[in-house]
C-alpha cells in the first residue's frame, strides 16, 4: 500500500484529472479521491491521493505544498489515519452558553 497524502485549500473548480496530471510528475498514482458533500454533490475544497511509493509521496508533498492551483495555495501533506483525528460525541458543536 502507499502512502495517502492530503490536499486541502484546492478551488471547486480544480478537478481530480487536474490533480492526476499534477501529482503524476512524482511518481505513480494509486488513487486520487476528491471529497464532495453528500447532500449536494457539490466538492468541499479537499481531497486525498495515494501515491505508489513512500519517495514519491514526500517528493509530491515538498514540491507541492504552497504551490498555486486554480488561484488558490494548496495545502499538501501526510494523511492523518481517521482514528489519529479527535473525535466528539457532540459532533464538534459545543454548546453557545
Amino acid at each position: 500500500m502507499g502512502k495517502r497524502i492530503y490536499v486541502g485549500n484546492l478551488s471547486y473548480n480544480t478537478t481530480e484529472g487536474a490533480l492526476r496530471t499534477l501529482f503524476a510528475e512524482y511518481g505513480e498514482i494509486e488513487s486520487v479521491t476528491m471529497i464532495t458533500d453528500r447532500d449536494t454533490g457539490r466538492p468541499k475544497g479537499f481531497a486525498f491521493v495515494e501515491m505508489a511509493t513512500d519517495q514519491a509521496a514526500q517528493a509530491a508533498i515538498s514540491a507541492l505544498n504552497g504551490k498555486s492551483v486554480d488561484d488558490r495555495e494548496i495545502k499538501v501533506n501526510e494523511a492523518k489515519p481517521q482514528a489519529d483525528r479527535d473525535r466528539r460525541s457532540d459532533g464538534g458543536r459545543r454548546p453557545r452558553w
